[in-house]
């Protein structure tokens, strides 16, 4: 389940313009944001980029769950991306939406993902995060995914009450 061939990839990252659904998108069509993506994808791969991240960046104000639109359509552009690309492609579903990330890099093909609070509990503007690993790592494994978990150890953006 090791996405990457060397020990300290560096992982681009793809951060998407507002999905529909989302309160800041405008009238961008599903294809030109899957084109906007393979677009910064050809680039980060040009870059010599070892992996590329995809992120519903665009999305801001964010929930601590993300819209069922939003995980469809970030579905559909990780599954384009994935087809064309040469590098290894994850998910972050923001803000802190594991589940929703597991699961898109599992139907579209995705070798990892980042969840920004895996365990643990990180205060942040969008509110108390609670990580959810347990949960996370059953789905995992009730999804047969061979997507390997990026975790950080303290969130940016946020207080912790403690260090690990």
């Amino acid at each position: 389940m090791k996405p990457f061939s060397v020990s300290r990839p560096l992982i681009g990252m793809i951060h998407l313009p507002p999905l529909p659904g989302s309160p800041c998108h405008g009238k961008a069509t599903l294809e030109s944001i899957v084109d906007w993506a393979l677009a910064d994808l050809a680039s980060l791969e040009e870059g010599g980029a070892d992996g590329a991240l995809v992120e519903n960046f665009g999305d801001a104000p964010f929930s601590t769950l993300a819209s069922k639109d939003t995980v469809a359509a970030m579905a559909v552009i990780v599954s384009r991306l994935v087809r064309g690309a040469r590098i290894p492609v994850g998910v972050n579903v923001l803000r802190n939406d594991g589940e929703a990330a597991i699961a898109v890099a599992a139907a579209a093909g995705g070798s990892f993902v980042r969840v920004n609070v895996f365990c643990g509990v990180a205060f942040t503007d969008q509110g108390v995060i609670e990580g959810e690993a347990r949960t996370l790592l059953c789905l995992r494994k009730r999804l047969g995914a061979a997507v390997s978990i990026l975790a950080d150890i303290h969130v940016k953006h946020a207080a912790h009450l403690n260090t690990i």
